[in-house]
């Protein structure tokens, strides 16, 4: 059963599985009834469960295939790992450059690549192991989990009865329904990390954040990459302006695209997949070596039984109030499976609040979180808040400030000059109501902005706080500066003469 999920079984994977699901597991003995059930042990359902074991409940969680889930196993973690091999490869091959010299082009190991990834997830994977939550005193249960009745968990033929229950079951990759994909074959994020030979031509179903990583990664890696998106542009949701500037390194690495496309038919040719798409009024086909459908993600609800628990579905997803309770006031949902901010870092978040809400009575509301994220290409995108086209529907008057990166000195010394930081403040304050950085770690610079929202500091503040030198992050506080300078109108400059006058 280990091979339906994790492939190659060398001894990294191995490693990974006793941990995370160990082979020889025993599932306990149910207690008679628990404080909390959670169904799902990726990030949501983990933070619930060892926050609710640290306060002294009694625990059950209960998991159908890997603990650490998406995260650990199939998405942020390989990733991230795969991710850095391939930006050494272009550091590598851009060296020339920077006045270093390389004797040959770069000839990346792609299995080399693979046994890191899969040697430095089972590193971190002691954190979400079995072995750690039992030794909090949690319950462990491996089996396809579902509802008897609005206070009963079924799993693995065991009875599981619950005072609150918190549902964390993900979701996974949405396929599209294209004649002869199954049959022919496909790659998703579950699966693709599993790979330990380079495909020659990939083609990527999807312009989105996922299959942008991948395609970025892999082409890097040797992989020629085309893209196929039925969206009219790459990364739809983000900042055009930051979609641009991928789009222009993406093509500068080599990268083909076919916006506002669709596949009409994948059939198997030996060895290899030939596709047939359509564009319009015109069809065009590629002959590709895989497929990795990255075309948007579903949440895990099927198999629950939510009926039986009283658990109402709206577009997919488990309904939640602002307090993630369910229909079900026992029941609550986090994450993926009920949320539309599909990040690890907001199941954490979610699965912490619930846990507070469920067992402590409290009245935390997930709409109140600042939620950050970062698309993690070369250059990243990271945002928070609002974009410009959000306040416009919302009808929030706003001021953007940009700094270009190629005014940066850090920036111009490193050769990261393709980039922006964007600031939308309140028209008339400076209170931040949303940014977008793209920069080489965009991803650890949207903290910054992040904090200030959550704590009410204003851009002005900001441009007076003291940056290191050199730093990208002065890009922020440079933002900050443009801000203060548009409060010297004529008048206050004239005011400030005129002070400067008097005083000296």
């Amino acid at each position: 059963m280990a091979h339906e999920w994790l492939s190659p079984l060398d001894e990294h994977n191995q490693a990974l599985l006793s941990r995370v699901h160990p082979p020889d597991w025993i599932n306990p003995r149910p207690k008679s009834e628990y404080d909390l059930v959670v169904i799902g042990a990726g990030a949501g359902g983990l933070v619930a469960t060892i926050g609710a074991a640290t306060l002294g409940a009694r625990v059950a969680i209960c998991e159908r295939a890997l603990l650490g889930g998406d995260c650990l196993n199939v998405g942020c973690v390989p990733s991230k790992a795969v991710i850095r091999a391939s930006r050494v490869a272009r550091t590598v091959e851009e060296a020339g450059g920077y006045g270093i010299g390389v004797n040959s082009k770069p000839e990346p190991d792609f299995g080399a690549v693979m046994r890191r990834m899969r040697r430095l997830r089972a590193q971190i994977s002691p954190n979400d192991s079995a072995q750690r939550l039992t030794g909090l005193g949690v319950d462990v249960f491996f089996g396809e989990a579902a509802f008897a009745d609005g206070r009963t968990v079924e799993v693995a033929g065991s009875r599981l009865r619950f005072r609150k229950a918190i549902i964390a079951a993900g979701a996974r990759a949405l396929v599209p329904p294209v004649p002869g994909l199954a049959e022919a074959g496909y790659l998703t994020n579950e699966n693709v990390f599993n790979l330990t030979e380079r495909p020659g031509h990939l083609l990527l179903l999807g312009a989105g954040p996922i299959g942008a990583e991948l395609a970025q990664a892999l082409r890097r890696l040797g992989s020629q990459v085309t893209v196929v998106a039925m969206d009219p542009h790459f990364l739809p949701r983000e900042d055009e302006d930051a979609a641009r500037v991928l789009h222009r390194q993406f093509e500068r690495e080599g990268i083909a695209f076919h916006f506002g496309a669709t596949l009409s038919r994948v059939e198997k040719v030996g060895a290899r997949k030939h596709v047939t798409a359509r564009k319009g009024d015109a069809s065009f086909s590629l002959d590709v070596d895989e497929i990795l459908v990255a075309a948007g993600r579903i949440a895990n609800t099927e198999s629950l039984n939510l009926d039986a628990a009283r658990v109402a579905v709206k577009n997919r997803r488990v309904e939640v109030d602002a307090r993630l309770r369910t229909t079900n006031p026992r029941i609550y949902a986090v994450g993926d499976v009920c949320l539309p901010y599909q990040f690890t870092h907001v199941s954490g978040a979610s699965g912490g609040l619930a846990l507070q809400n469920a067992l402590l009575r409290g009245r935390k509301k997930w709409t109140d979180l600042v939620i950050p994220w970062a698309t993690y290409t070369d250059p990243e995108v990271a945002h928070v808040g609002l974009y410009e086209r959000d306040a416009q529907a919302r009808g929030i008057a706003v001021r953007t400030f940009t700094r270009e990166l190629n005014e940066v000195d850090r920036a111009i010394l490193d050769g990261d000059e393709e980039g922006f930081v964007k600031v939308l403040v309140r028209e008339g304050t400076d209170k931040i109501v949303g940014a977008t950085i793209v920069a080489r770690h965009a991803g650890e610079m949207i903290s910054e902005i992040t904090l200030a929202i959550s704590a009410g500091i204003g851009l002005g503040k900001i441009a007076g706080t003291i940056h290191p030198y050199p730093t990208q992050a002065e890009a922020i506080q440079q933002a900050g500066h443009a801000y203060l300078k548009t409060r010297l109108t004529p008048f206050v400059k004239k005011l400030l003469r005129f002070l400067i006058r008097i005083l000296n």
